[in-house]
């Protein structure tokens, strides 16, 4: 689910949250390390959009954006790892208040 799905969708909102602040699709896919083509399908809703995020999440991929954008990220996988593991805690919360 992790791969398939989850990753997806913060990798989808990143891209978006990079094009709002002002980088190309080109830019983006250098930032994220990914091929052009995979960032024109994360915007265009073709890949990650399975999962609705919560909007905290949504603003700590926010935050990330524009810590990517002003060259402020050291580690970007520990900083996904992050909003991944946030992810998974409100989906815990939800199981567990049977939500």
């Amino acid at each position: 689910m992790i791969v398939w799905d989850v990753l997806p969708a913060i990798r989808a909102a990143i891209a978006e949250e990079l094009m709002n602040c002002g980088l190309s699709q080109q830019e983006i896919a250098k930032e994220l390390d990914m091929a052009p083509s995979a960032v024109s399908q994360y915007l265009s809703k073709k890949r990650g959009y399975r999962i609705v995020l919560e909007d905290d999440v949504k603003e700590s991929i926010r935050k990330l954006a524009e810590d990517m954008k002003a060259k402020r990220v050291d580690d970007l996988a520990s900083r996904i790892c992050s909003i991944c593991k946030q992810l998974r805690d409100e989906e815990q919360q939800c199981v567990n208040n049977n939500v």
